[in-house]
């Protein structure tokens, strides 16, 4: 089972990225995704969550910016963000609770490096 987070890149204040967390490998189901953020000297914050019914949630600080979605055909979760400020400056991990020929578990992408410049 892998995660593969990808998407990140240097955008300006104001601007948009879309985060993608594919996985792979023998994998049943997904009960939930959650993707995190961790910046320099702070800790990991979990930024949003979504369910394999689709009922998602965010940290307050992303509401109305962060939207998190889910392509099951593709097994892939994404994050839209938009009107990006630079404290969104972080390494963003995608993590998902799943089931899988190997067994059950909490497994977590290597993550990609988000910069928002002002």
């Amino acid at each position: 089972v892998q995660l593969q987070a990808s998407g990140g890149g240097l955008v300006q204040a104001g601007g948009s990225l879309r985060l993608s967390c594919a996985t792979s490998g023998s994998i049943f189901s997904i009960n939930a995704v959650g993707w995190h953020r961790q910046a320099p000297g702070k800790e990991r914050e979990l930024v949003a969550t979504i369910t394999s019914g689709g009922s998602t949630d965010y940290a307050d600080s992303v509401k109305g910016r962060f939207t998190i979605s889910r392509d099951n055909a593709k097994n892939t979760v994404y994050l839209q963000m938009n009107s990006l400020k630079p404290e969104d400056t972080a390494f963003y991990y995608c993590n998902a609770i799943l089931h899988s020929i190997v067994g059950s578990g909490d497994y977590w992408g290597q993550g990609t490096q988000v910069t928002v410049s002002s």
